[in-house]
């Protein structure tokens, strides 16, 4: 059996084999930005947790506390603003291992509320 000339032979496979790192690569990013989409909504019921802990009268570790477990390796600050106590949440936020994304949360409740 003869070939013809300009024969296709095989094409697809290296086609495949070219383009299967980059759609691997695309799936990764996108499910570890979905993760990352994930501990952001974490990160602020996190900070509103805390801001209404420490609005009630709680101390500063619990609030933390309520950040750190709801967000492993956050970070925490409060400050208080008038009649309100604020909460800012921070972590840092690897997506596939490529990159590192700062995530920050704030919210505030009434201090002195129940």
């Amino acid at each position: 059996m003869r070939r013809a000339a300009g024969c296709d032979t095989g094409s697809v496979a290296a086609e495949l084999a070219l383009a299967l790192p980059a759609v691997i690569l695309t799936l990764l990013l996108g499910a570890g930005a979905l993760g990352a989409a994930a501990r952001q909504v974490s990160l602020q019921d996190a900070a509103a947790d805390a801001a209404r802990l420490l609005g009630r009268g709680e101390g500063a570790d619990a609030a933390a506390g309520v950040v750190g477990a709801a967000v492993p390796g956050a970070g925490f600050a409060s400050r208080g603003e008038g009649d309100l106590v604020c909460v800012t949440a921070t972590v840092d936020v690897e997506i596939g291992g490529l990159l590192t994304l700062p995530m920050r949360a704030s919210s505030c409740a009434l201090s002195g509320g129940l």
